[in-house]
């Protein structure tokens, strides 16, 4: 049976075996816990480290910035709560920071000293950013600005800048979408806040590797391993020693008392390692993958009339091409497609299965009908061979055509 041409690299992407070799000596000879003072664990912690600094000098950090975590949810997590809730405790007068009481002898509400706090971001994010967010809003009672996108996904740096106000805390924003492939202007962003001092967290899980993450000058940077070459369960937190953190997982006091936990030291090492492939291939890869997405979305246009490429036509990750096929259902092209051999997906993995239109279509402007009939292919850095592009835009013609029928 032939293998199915697996188009869904957004999702995740295979180990490469480069960094099997890399980590495996990590998960066997070198297996200890990086905590321990004697020679195993000594072993470990320097392999640790080194991983650090690798993944530091890609993404122009310092290597004491790095936190590494369990993937690229958790990363975000950490950041937008982590930078927020610094934000927060820093606020509390310290009167009510100690308890100190009233006259009616009950404990005082905390009192702030300025404006409440207030973070930035954009409808189009990741679940995991959105999710930390209204969390923020429903604990904490910190307000949200969601800085409206065009019909490309694309937001306007001058709109953030004009966002920001009295207690702003963070904004955050991906640097290229997962579902339509847009590239934000993160120089731009970054360059509105500066004047401010608001720190910029970006999102590069879709990015890292497609992308140059060390001259954007974020505050803090998302990776998540596997979408790189590396297996599910590592990802990073770049974030500078000057933004305050609060930690999210309390205990023995690793990462710099930033995420504790015994650290996965194989992972560490294969994201760095799986990071440095990335980037060594990375302008050759972009440009060939680029061209041959660009020859596929030109054939399922000229193939499918109604078909509608989503997100930016031109700033766009080299490997995404996803479209809309209006009155006709996504998920039973997706179906026509995996019968034809072909493996794809309607958009972000972590929403699968919910029966709701894409938020990102949705803040895109399109209806929801039409946002439902999304399909999205995401290429690897292999790529397609020869006449493939052409040969897939006619396959997804066909299956748009059996779906019709």
């Amino acid at each position: 049976m032939t293998a199915p041409l697996y188009l869904d690299h957004a999702a995740t992407s295979p180990v490469r075996g480069e960094v099997l070799e890399a980590m495996a000596p990590y998960l066997t000879r070198d297996f200890g816990n990086p905590s321990s003072h004697h020679t195993v664990g000594e072993s470990a912690a320097a392999a640790l480290e080194d991983a650090r600094a690798r993944v530091a000098r890609l993404i122009g950090m310092r290597t004491g910035d790095i936190v590494f975590t369990a993937g690229g949810t958790e990363a975000n997590n950490l950041a937008v709560k982590g930078i927020v809730l610094a934000a927060l405790a820093g606020k509390v007068r310290p009167d009510a920071a100690s308890g100190a009481t009233g006259a009616t002898g009950g404990a005082r509400p905390p009192e702030t000293d300025h404006a409440p706090t207030h973070v930035i971001t954009t409808p189009i994010e990741h679940e995991s950013i959105l999710e930390s967010v209204h969390y923020l809003e429903r604990f904490h009672g910190v307000a949200t600005t969601f800085v409206a996108v065009d019909g490309a996904g694309r937001v306007d740096p001058a709109a953030v800048a004009a966002a920001i106000r009295p207690g702003t805390a963070l904004i955050s924003v991906g640097h290229a979408n997962n579902e339509i492939g847009t590239i934000q202007d993160v120089a731009g962003i970054v360059a509105a806040a500066a004047p401010t001092r608001v720190p910029v967290h970006v999102d590069a899980v879709q990015s890292a590797g497609w992308l140059p993450l060390a001259g954007i000058g974020a505050d803090a940077i998302t990776i998540a391993g596997h979408k790189l070459g590396a297996p599910k369960g590592i990802g990073v937190l770049g974030v500078r020693g000057r933004v305050p953190l609060e930690p999210l997982v309390h205990g023995g006091g690793q990462e710099r008392g930033r995420r504790s936990g015994t650290e996965n030291v194989a992972g560490a090492v294969a994201l760095a390692t799986a990071l440095e492939l990335a980037e060594a291939e990375r302008a050759e890869a972009a440009a060939r993958v680029g061209a041959e997405s660009a020859r596929f979305i030109a054939g399922v246009l000229a193939a499918v009339p109604s078909a509608r490429l989503t997100g930016d036509p031109v700033r766009r990750l080299p490997g995404t091409a996803s479209f809309v096929f209006p009155e006709v259902s996504g998920e039973s092209v997706l179906l026509e497609l995996e019968r034809r051999g072909v493996v794809s997906s309607s958009g972000s993995a972590c929403a699968a299965g919910s029966d709701e239109p894409s938020h990102v279509l949705l803040a895109c402007g399109l209806p929801p009908a039409v946002a439902q009939t999304s399909v999205r292919f995401t290429l690897g850095r292999a790529g397609l061979p020869g006449d493939a592009p052409e040969r897939l835009a006619a396959l997804v013609a066909d299956a748009v055509s059996a779906v019709r029928a």
